[in-house]
């Protein structure tokens, strides 16, 4: 896989069938991760109609489709996040998968490679039907720039693989060795 491309459903808080045949992983929003009916690796060409996870408008091969279960009837202009916003713990998850994902398939975290929707088209040059997806994160008060909003997610999903595991902690001993071996 050579990409993640990053999207939210424009649905309610709730995974649909209809987004687990657009998505690979989709968060819902209480934050867990639901998988779509399609392996990232169906994604690999040559794709055959309804065998793949169709999520962004010429650039599904190599790419693997993430989304946030939010944003139903969300508004740009004027900007109103609707009744289903992202949600914060849902935005956490997300950026943990990404991260895990972007590991995992060994995909570097750059404007070309973890990329939104929205970002598609700006960056990669591909048409995408005036998508705005993501351009609103929770702690902004209208949407940006796509690039700028996705410039912050690649920061986050950055940070979350630098975080170092905490080391397991020694084993606490409440006698010395010798001791139990006494009679």
């Amino acid at each position: 896989m050579k990409r993640i491309i990053m999207h939210w459903t424009a649905g309610t808080h709730n995974v649909s069938k209809l987004d687990r045949t657009h998505y690979h992983y989709i968060v819902d929003g209480n934050g867990e991760i639901v998988e779509g009916i399609f392996r990232p690796e169906d994604n690999i060409p040559p794709l055959q109609s309804g065998r793949y996870a169709a999520h962004t408008w010429h650039c599904n091969s190599y790419s693997i489709g993430v989304s946030m279960a939010a944003m139903f009837q969300a508004r740009q202009y004027p900007f109103d996040p609707g009744p289903y916003p992202i949600t914060d713990v849902q935005l956490e998850s997300f950026i943990k998968l990404v991260a895990d994902l972007s590991a995992q398939y060994d995909i570097p975290v750059t404007r070309e490679t973890i990329l939104s929707h929205a970002e598609v088209e700006p960056t990669l040059g591909v048409r995408q039907r005036k998508k705005w997806d993501i351009t609103w994160l929770p702690e902004m008060a209208e949407p940006m720039d796509p690039v700028e909003v996705g410039d912050r997610l690649r920061g986050m999903i950055s940070n979350h693989l630098r975080v170092e595991p905490d080391p397991e902690p020694e084993p606490t001993h409440f006698w010395e060795e010798e001791d139990w071996m006494r009679p």
